[in-house]
């Protein structure tokens, strides 16, 4: 696969394929977790599920911080002419530096602190109780998490995509009959779908490992000058990607919060749901934003003004059918997500149309919003990337969560997102269109 010659149409769409199979598989183990522990529990084990969403994104957050931030520099040294495989093998060491580090710190959190974090995220009573028991055996594989995150993304640019899915693919399937199995047949209940997701990740990571042994492999761990500093870059580069994570963590612990002061445990198990489908939407914008970047990012290094701007054309394509898909799957059949995810009461389907028609509008612009991270990071514009991200994740969203129920009653909540989406989405819109006219000028 010949990233400054090859077909861009070919090109894509085959990196598409790996990267929507790997987005696919690593959403499934939250929703397979969310249904099987909402099918045995009912709407609190799926509210615990809930409580548990910030955790996952705090880990999968940092996986991407150092894959992605590391792997753009990486892909951008070897486009340009006098680029290098040492000197960018030199980011790549810095990131497995950095993922360990990182894994150390955010695994003995977990391990000691779990309740402690588990009631600020908005766990109480009985739904405190269900999630530290899903928690328990998950906290044994944490590391894999990460390091499965920041793999895979070297493997793309590595151009291994298929295993890259291949692998993710492994541990999912586990994961999706091992629940069922600790679950129902082993009849362990939340304690079951944590040990199915403890073990998934470590089948990925040996599978991914496997790399390494292949003639193809041009990734090595070499001596590394000034790391701090290649730290600083991968981050900087890195960071919008991973504050659209750590953010969706963020979202997801004051929604916890404002839900259970305003509205109570059945609108929080509505939310839950929620959570699982608007964490399958961002890994279909993930899919689009890890084919496009490579790609992208290689071109750019070696000017190829044309080939970024048809990249762009692909990825805004498919950008808007997953906008599209996912709007109208909320607002035709709300009700099937929740018998899909718990055994719901006659309270829960009663008040569950409603919101989740709501929140669902803000899928129409969420794609593109997510996919602007990677396209404006592919172009080494870490600045607009940054701006995007924080204003979607956190300043607008966080403030619409806690002004609009204070302001206008409990249920006026579920406009906040709708609502952030389409503020930065104008932004979004006009710095791409910005962005890609300054290429066409320079090539």
């Amino acid at each position: 696969m010949d990233f400054l010659n090859g077909k861009i149409k070919t090109l894509y769409f085959k990196y598409l394929s790996a990267a929507f199979g790997s987005a696919l598989i690593t959403s499934i183990y939250s929703i397979v977790d969310m249904a099987m522990v909402g099918q045995y529990h009912g709407p609190e084990g799926s509210a615990a599920l809930a409580v548990v969403a910030p955790v996952w994104n705090i880990i999968y957050s940092l996986g991407l911080l150092m894959g992605i931030g590391g792997s753009v520099l990486f892909s951008t040294i070897r486009g340009k002419a006098e680029g290098n495989i040492r000197r960018s093998n030199q980011y790549f060491t810095a990131s497995v530096i950095g993922s360990v580090v990182l894994a150390g710190i955010i695994w003995l959190l977990i391990i000691f602190f779990d309740e402690q974090l588990l009631v600020s995220f908005g766990a109480q009573d009985n739904t405190l109780i269900l999630a530290r028991e899903y928690v328990t055996p998950v906290k044994f594989a944490i590391p894999f998490f990460l390091f499965n995150q920041m793999l895979a993304a070297y493997l793309r640019n590595d151009r291994n995509p298929a295993l890259a899915t291949g692998a993710v693919l492994a541990g999912g399937i586990f994961n999706i009959f091992g629940d069922y199995f600790f679950v129902f047949t082993c009849d362990m209940g939340a304690y079951g779908a944590g040990l199915a997701t403890a073990i998934g990740p470590g089948i990925s990571f040996a599978a991914m490992l496997s790399h390494f042994f292949m003639k193809k492999n041009t990734l090595r761990l070499v001596r590394t000058e000034g790391l701090l500093t290649k730290l600083k870059e991968i981050m900087v580069t890195g960071f919008s990607t991973f504050f659209i994570d750590v953010a969706m963590g963020i979202l997801t612990i004051l929604f916890n919060r404002q839900i259970m002061l305003y509205l109570g445990t059945n609108a929080l198990a509505v939310y839950g749901v929620i959570v699982n489908i608007s964490t399958f939407v961002q890994c279909c914008a993930y899919s689009v934003g890890q084919a496009s970047q490579p790609i992208i990012s290689t071109n750019f290094g070696a000017g190829y003004g044309d080939r970024i701007r048809n990249t762009l054309k692909y990825a805004l394509g498919t950008v808007a059918f997953f906008s599209i898909l996912w709007t109208a799957l909320s607002m035709l059949i709300p009700n099937v997500f929740i018998r899909l995810f718990m055994s719901p009461t006659k309270d829960v389907l009663e008040i569950a149309p409603s919101i989740i028609r709501c929140y669902g509008s803000s899928f129409l612009l969420l794609p593109l919003n997510v996919f602007s991270t990677y396209y404006f990071q592919a172009l080494m514009k870490p600045k607009t990337a940054f701006i995007a991200s924080v204003s979607r994740g956190l300043v607008i969203s966080g403030v619409l969560i806690c002004l609009l129920p204070a302001v206008f009653g409990g249920n006026m909540i579920w406009l906040a997102m709708p609502a952030a989406e389409l503020a930065v989405a104008v932004f979004v819109i006009r710095e791409m269109v910005k962005t890609t006219k300054q290429l066409r000028a320079s090539n």
